[in-house]
């Protein structure tokens, strides 16, 4: 019987694999590298955001596997797998930590081995699902986690591809089915520099997928009814930064929070 699942089209930029391009990743093609390269010309940060988004997100898991004693974790729109994914953090702090990727792309799946190798004391799981449809989602996530204990809600570089109201009506989808006391871990790009716009622009222009900037406050709004963590909603690069002896890190159009559940 032939699969239903869609093949990878390589003749177009795809955004995971253009997101793993700037990451300094090999899973990308020409047509990805053209619109990538289309993109630094107008905005050469873009790679600094990129990876400024990733330490973001190691930063924050740490922050919740270290300091509130969270074991679970539910990574929605996971991307291709490169250096220091979702379990590979909370792990090395919490080895019995487990944690459901979910993701629907073709290209994200072939590669969804590189997501599964866990701690022996720990899970992983790879969930081939509809972001947009967290009922099915969160029912599949149920059969690996327990929603009657705190789970880490991480969202990063995905609603961007939402534009208006859908984009918060998913989150909340997610946020409203987790117990008390999980976190929202969330990031995305932001129309903070003429030059992010103009790339946001080149990138619409030539790849499958649009993209949608927000402004700060637009960020924001994803955590209302949550209790933010200091420092709130920030330049990725200013959450919580490791200590340096020379200035502040250089802000980028990339712009997150973690906040609780009550």
């Amino acid at each position: 019987m032939e699969s239903s699942r869609p093949l990878i089209d390589t003749t177009t930029a795809h955004s995971a694999r253009v997101w793993n391009y700037w990451l300094g990743g090999k899973d990308n093609y020409p047509a990805d590298r053209e619109v990538g390269d289309y993109v630094l010309q107008a905005y050469p940060e873009m790679v600094a955001a990129a990876r400024a988004d990733r330490d973001f997100l190691i930063r924050a898991v740490t922050h919740l596997a270290e300091r509130e004693g969270v074991r679970q974790f539910l990574d929605i729109g996971t991307g291709l797998p490169t250096h220091h994914n979702t379990h590979e953090v909370a792990q090395a702090v919490a080895p019995s930590s487990r944690v459901v990727y979910v993701d629907n792309d073709p290209m994200v799946l072939a590669h969804a081995r590189a997501l599964l190798t866990s701690h022996q004391d720990g899970t992983t799981h790879y969930a081939d699902a509809d972001l947009r449809d967290p009922s099915t989602v969160l029912a599949e996530a149920a059969d690996h986690l327990d929603f009657a204990r705190p789970i880490g809600l991480t969202i990063l570089g995905t609603m961007g591809h939402f534009a208006g109201q859908e984009a918060y009506d998913i989150v909340r989808g997610y946020v409203d089915a987790l117990p008390p006391g999980s976190f929202l871990v969330m990031c995305d790009g932001t129309d903070t520099s003429p030059e992010m716009i103009e790339a946001a622009k080149r990138w619409n222009d030539t790849a499958a997928a649009p993209y949608h900037l927000r402004a700060p406050d637009e960020i924001a709004l994803f955590f209302d009814g949550l209790d933010l963590l200091e420092p709130g909603v920030v330049s990725a690069t200013l959450w919580r930064p490791e200590a340096t002896e020379v200035g502040r890190p250089r802000e980028v159009d990339q712009y997150g929070g973690v906040a609780r559940k009550g």
